[in-house]
């Protein structure tokens, strides 16, 4: 018996996802130790084979060791077949930052896609808001003007959901 995994559209601009998704934090993050990468490979494989295709991870998980993980798995074509999600918003070095600042906001995307191995990344969003930096100074110097409106529907961080006024 083979089961549909539902979908559902996020906001107005025509993005569709299962309503099912696989959080990736744990498989190269927290809860323990690392997974053996071929198994976590095979594992996102086959949810994709199962129908769930939002896929979430963040430049934070591990650092970074999660975003090549997933580009990993997203090679041989199952891209096309997947949303991607991934955060920014919380700088690693010798001690954690948050940080929204545009330049850092930039150097952080460009990372994410060069670690995913992809060109797009279908949904981008803060993982800690930074209380410095207003959020329209986030995401338009970084992004342009256009992409605050669609950054902005998916402006949902762990505990809030923020909404702006013009």
């Amino acid at each position: 018996m083979s089961m549909v995994v539902p979908r559902l559209k996020l906001g107005s601009q025509g993005l569709e996802v299962s309503a099912q998704g696989l959080g990736c934090m744990g498989m190269s993050f927290a809860y323990g130790s690392p997974k053996p990468e071929p198994d976590m490979i095979a594992l996102l494989r086959h949810a994709v084979a199962a129908g769930v295709t939002l896929l979430d991870t963040s430049d934070f998980y591990g650092p970074h060791t999660n975003e090549v993980l997933l580009g990993k798995a997203l090679q041989g074509g199952v891209r096309e077949k997947v949303q991607l999600a991934t955060k920014f918003g919380i700088a690693s070095g010798a001690e954690w930052e948050v940080r929204g600042d545009p330049a850092y906001v930039r150097a952080a995307c460009e990372g994410s896609l060069r670690r995913l191995g992809v060109d797009c990344i279908d949904l981008y969003y803060q993982h800690r808001i930074d209380a410095r930096v207003p959020v329209e100074v986030t995401v338009s110097r970084p992004f342009g003007v256009c992409a605050l409106l669609c950054f902005l529907l998916s402006f949902v961080t762990n505990f809030k959901l923020l909404s702006l006024t013009h």
